[in-house]
């Protein structure tokens, strides 16, 4: 899997309200494989064995509007500051997660979005 790229996106989060079931669910009806980080986060395989594509979060609700879509940033808090500059609400972090730090904002049309770095 090629490396991120600054500010494209490159990671997908949907929340759940029972991971086993449905990680079970993803593994049946598509053939997905998952890195598991504890009882509480499950990482989606990307298809070439290689990294992540996504996510399952329970600790974030399920929406019915879709999925969290994650950006790349070589600079975390560069960023930040630009969302912000930008007429951005950070509404989360940032914070650190297993593997780096992220935050999540709205855009000025209500979208909630995250960012993530490696550190």
């Amino acid at each position: 899997m090629p490396a991120p790229t600054h500010h494209a996106i490159s990671y997908v989060e949907l929340g759940v309200t029972d991971l086993p079931s449905t990680r079970t669910f993803y593994e049946q009806a598509f053939g997905w494989r998952f890195h598991d980080y504890g009882p509480a986060y499950s990482g989606i395989t990307a298809p070439d064995g290689e990294g992540e594509v996504g996510g399952l979060n329970p600790g974030t609700a399920p929406s019915a509007a879709g999925p969290l879509v994650l950006l790349f940033s070589e600079d975390l808090d560069g960023t930040v500051s630009a969302v912000e500059e930008a007429g951005g609400a950070v509404v989360a972090g940032p914070y650190e997660f297993p593997g780096g730090r992220r935050f999540e904002f709205t855009d000025p049309s209500g979208n909630r979005l995250g960012v993530f770095a490696d550190s």
